[in-house]
């Protein structure tokens, strides 16, 4: 039996612990991380499944590729960090659960700073009254940011701002409204109503209805902008480096064994354009009820990682 249908069958059977005891799976991680990185490795993956209980109906194989993945391009799967997750997605084309890999915001900074040929990369929220439309000259948009952060956070959004400038002295801005950016998600996520959102944002979702809506654009609107906006700015302006080119084609897919991506639902659409980007809550299905916090102190996650690679 081949090292892959190996890896196949296992995942389908035992707990990911058994899983990531099991020889091929420990051989597959020391060849592509090493035996020193990895117990640091499998704590983290550990840790990640720990901190998202419904990753453990996903298949174990799904898992270790997503992970060693982001190990690759030496990302972290920390919730600290943010660099990326991974994320339940019940593919039904297959009647599975899987892991899918997805980038943070944080991963595509970290990833075009080491590239080596960006001086600055950022976003910002914009506030109600910062926007003042374009320059009849240049058709460039012009904003005038309030000096007191205190004033600017009690009004209202109004859109969002990324921006990156090249060590050459290139710059490029992109600015989406608040209403593009709820179209989007509304266009693209699965997971995500326009109507919903705007009930729960005026208070009218009952509470005992909001469990439904744990997609990260509910719960964490501007962070999925920020990832959304940075996604394209770099996709479609920025210069990729190999890293940067893999983690945007690897963004929101299964992970195959042999570490090619499975786009699912999103093969078709084109990274370049601002309403055909997929984002991070598009994948997320949403559970039938609350799963109950499974908790393990941290010595535990340290524990299995070095009993395994003793």
């Amino acid at each position: 039996m081949s090292v892959s249908n190996s890896l196949t069958k296992t995942s389908k059977n035992a707990g990911l612990t058994a899983y990531l005891n099991q020889t091929a799976v420990r051989d597959q991680i020391n060849s592509i991380v090493g035996s020193k990185r990895g117990t640091a490795f499998i704590t983290s993956i550990v840790a990640a499944v720990q901190n998202n209980p419904m990753l453990k109906d996903c298949s174990n194989s799904s898992i270790l590729s997503a992970a060693l993945l982001g190990e690759s391009l030496n990302l972290s799967p920390s919730t600290a960090l943010s660099q990326y997750w991974l994320v339940p997605f019940n593919n039904k084309k297959t009647g599975t659960k899987e892991a899918v890999f997805q980038l943070g915001a944080a991963g595509y900074r970290a990833l075009a700073m080491r590239s080596g040929q960006y001086r600055d990369i950022d976003f910002i929220v914009v506030h109600e009254g910062e926007y003042k439309g374009r320059d009849k000259y240049t058709g460039k948009q012009r904003f005038e940011f309030i000096e007191d952060d205190d004033v600017r956070e009690s009004l209202p959004v109004v859109g969002y701002l990324a921006w990156f400038e090249l060590l050459n002295g290139f710059k490029k801005s992109v600015y989406w409204t608040k209403k593009q950016m709820e179209d989007h998600a509304n266009r693209y996520s699965q997971a995500f109503n326009l109507e919903a959102y705007r009930k729960i944002q005026a208070g009218e979702m009952p509470q005992s209805e909001m469990w439904k809506y744990s997609s990260f654009w509910y719960v964490a609107f501007d962070r999925m902008a920020e990832k959304t906006l940075i996604k394209f700015l770099l996709s479609k302006y920025g210069i990729l480096s190999t890293e940067l080119v893999t983690a945007v084609t690897s963004d929101d897919a299964i992970i195959k064994e042999d570490g090619t991506p499975n786009y699912v639902e999103t093969e078709d659409v084109p990274i370049e354009q601002p309403k055909a980007a997929k984002d991070e809550a598009e994948i997320i299905d949403m559970p039938e009820k609350e799963p109950a916090p499974v908790e393990q102190p941290k010595e535990d996650v340290d524990a299995i990682a070095a009993a395994l690679f003793k």
